[in-house]
């Protein structure tokens, strides 16, 4: 069974970055598209950046383009989520998830792949 955790969460001030990690045990993310997803209180989870196998692929959501970056180290079995310029709109619980198509993760398929149990980022002064 594919597991992820997150890592990497809390409470920063507006305009603060944080840098979230999805590691994997019991596999290896060598093969595997990863998805970074948010919930906010009361909205529709929302995808946030997705990154190939390869790591030569990567998708963002025009909300965080030019302030996230997804990058993976397949050598540590984790991929990251930088996020620089935090406003309070991205407070959510944070999500990974891999799947074998990078095209599920991009059109933001529900059934892209398996899914980790989520970290909270709060922004807020």
């Amino acid at each position: 069974q594919l597991q992820l955790v997150e890592s990497g969460g809390g409470l920063v001030q507006p305009g603060g970055s944080l840098r979230l990690s999805c590691a994997a045990s019991g596999f290896t993310l060598d093969y595997y598209a990863i998805g970074w997803f948010r919930q906010a209180p009361g909205k529709e989870r929302e995808g946030v950046s997705c990154i190939s196998s390869s790591g030569g692929s990567t998708n963002y959501a025009d909300s965080v383009k030019g302030r996230f970056t997804i990058s993976r180290d397949n050598a540590k079995n984790t991929v990251y989520l930088q996020m620089n310029s935090l406003k309070p709109e991205d407070t959510a619980v944070y999500y990974c998830a891999a799947g074998l198509l990078f095209r599920l993760c991009v059109s933001r398929n529900p059934d892209f792949g398996s899914w980790g149990q989520g970290t909270q980022v709060t922004v807020s002064s």
